[in-house]
């Protein structure tokens, strides 16, 4: 059996772009994909903390040191810039895996610089 669990999440980063005439996606500093190993073509949900507005889009690797986080697409419409999301990635894994994963979570601050890294640890 395989389980859907939290690969990693990025908390609180703040949007600053939406683009709704630019393909789908969400464009995000190539640093913060690399501290929670996130992936370009990665499937995300994402969450707006302001409206609560939910929806599913896929990672574009932005550019590196920019603190960018762009919401394209229709997805744009969703989002005001400023707007604090909170990016999440699942993975299925099986019993070994979940035994030993710990999901990276970056906690982020009002400039998108990351002010903390946790691991999550499973429940037994």
């Amino acid at each position: 059996m395989l389980r859907k669990i939290v690969h990693s999440k990025i908390h609180k980063a703040r949007v600053t772009a939406a683009r709704p005439d630019y393909h789908g996606s969400i464009t995000i500093d190539a640093d913060l994909l690399e501290a929670c190993g996130l992936r370009v073509n990665d499937a995300v949900t994402v969450a707006n903390c302001r409206n609560g507005a939910r929806f599913e889009t896929y990672v574009f690797r932005g550019e590196r040191g920019s603190r960018a986080v762009e919401v394209n697409g229709a997805a744009a419409h969703l989002v005001e810039v400023g707007d604090e999301l909170i990016i999440l990635h699942f993975a299925y894994v099986d019993e070994r895996e979940y035994a030993s994963f710990r999901p990276t979570v970056l906690l982020m601050t009002a400039g998108n610089q990351i002010e903390k890294i946790l691991r999550y640890e499973p429940q037994a």
